[in-house]
């Protein structure tokens, strides 16, 4: 009696050598296959780019982001902070309603025109009955052609995101934000940044790095001795407000590790509580540069629900409104699936080297005009993570807090609040 084939034929062998080896023998050979019919497809897509063209539009990966579900904008406007809606989607079909509605108006005055006209013109239509049999015989083959539908296509993969589609467009804030936060809405001023830590925390080497990142801030430490008065998130809320400052942050600890940032907008809130997570310092990034005193340019991307847009305009309000563009440092916070990846990096342009590829769009071909140009980064850091956990209505107390906004509200996996 002869042993199986494939790799259930490993696990009859007793033999635990003999088995891993001929497991090892099968996994090798099932590898040299998968890559040999790699190599044989490339070759031919070489030959003929309209296959691979027709491979790529077919295989379509299905991620979590392609089932994000929308919600329905409906309900009341106080908790509009929980609708997963679309801003800029919302926005478009109010503005596609009211654009019927116009045309519907017009389109009834026009009828009640020509009302008067058909009445007049009455014998033109005795004339055409003759052409009826005409029209009736074309409209059955029109009906038969209609039966047999063209089978669907292949579904196609949609083309990479650009900073078109991705960036945040601050424009599109609703009115009943604006209307309960209006503090988060003025036009930008320069900002004046006050951060510290929780009590008695040892994280003074990660909040210092948090002033070299938000521009225009200080740190004071939280309290100096075990004897000291420990002053509350209010407190010191009002000796900031009362100085001028614009926001405070304050730098959570767990286990000597940043595992929180607590930031409140200035005079009266409302209150950001975010959880961090992969914090790398700026010094053990590889390639790392070192930070300049410029004022960096601000990148927000993916914010598109009404608690995106709070969100995006929080952290506007942190970076001053006009970029020191000579320092060529640029802070982005990429939102993807409610998480906010904080990177910043210094960009430089220079000539295309021979073995490099020149820039392609998001149709794969080539952008005209910057053929020999490449762009450079180099990441200056701190790098880390933010999840949005909760929003304040005021500033902080010690109970009771009244919130607007509170995470881990929905089960979904497919359903993103910003």
């Amino acid at each position: 009696m002869g042993f199986g084939t494939g790799a259930s034929r490993g696990y009859q062998i007793r033999n635990k050598t003999k088995r891993a080896e001929i497991n090892l023998k099968e996994k090798k050979a099932r590898e040299s296959a998968k890559r040999d019919e790699r190599m044989r497809r490339k070759r031919e897509e070489a030959k003929n780019p309209e296959l691979r063209e027709k491979r790529v539009a077919t295989h379509v990966p299905v991620t979590i982001d392609q089932k994000r579900v929308w919600d329905a904008a409906f309900g009341d406007e106080g908790d509009a902070l929980g609708w997963s809606v679309d801003v800029d989607k919302l926005k478009k079909q109010k503005t596609d309603e009211e654009q019927n509605g116009d045309s519907n108006i017009d389109a009834e005055d026009a009828e009640g025109d020509d009302s008067e006209a058909d009445d007049l013109d009455s014998m033109l239509d005795s004339d055409s009955g003759s052409d009826s049999d005409g029209n009736d015989s074309s409209s059955d083959t029109t009906s038969k052609k209609s039966k047999h539908k063209p089978t669907p296509d292949a579904p196609k993969r949609a083309p990479s995101p650009s900073a078109a589609s991705t960036a945040t467009n601050m424009d599109l804030t609703p009115e009943f934000l604006q209307a309960k936060f209006p503090t988060l809405f003025l036009p930008p001023v320069d900002p004046k940044i006050l951060i510290t830590t929780s009590l008695n925390s040892t994280l003074h080497t990660e909040a210092q790095m948090l002033t070299n990142f938000f521009p225009a801030s200080s740190y004071i430490r939280r309290s100096e001795h075990r004897f000291g008065h420990k002053y509350s998130v209010r407190e010191i809320s009002k000796f900031a407000s009362n100085r001028g400052y614009t926001a405070v942050i304050v730098l959570n600890e767990d286990q000597k590790k940043p595992c929180g940032l607590d930031i409140v907008h200035l005079p009266h809130g409302p209150m950001f509580h975010f959880s961090i997570s992969n914090w790398v310092e700026g010094k053990k990034l590889p390639g790392h540069g070192k930070p300049t005193n410029h004022y960096p340019e601000l990148i927000l991307n993916n914010f598109r629900t009404p608690l995106g847009l709070l969100t995006a305009h929080l952290f506007r309000t942190m970076f001053p409104p006009q970029p020191e563009f000579e320092g060529r440092q640029v802070v982005t916070l990429h939102n993807q699936r409610d998480y906010i990846f904080v990177r910043r990096h210094r960009y430089v342009f220079r000539d295309k080297r021979a073995t490099e590829k020149s820039i392609v769009g998001t149709d794969g071909k080539v952008m005209k005009g910057v053929e020999d140009i490449k762009a450079g980064l180099q990441e200056l850091g701190p790098r880390f993570t933010l999840k949005l956990r909760r929003v304040d209505r005021g500033i902080q107390r010690k109970s009771g807090q009244e919130w607007q906004w509170k995470g881990k509200q929905d089960k979904a996996r497919t359903r993103f609040q910003l």
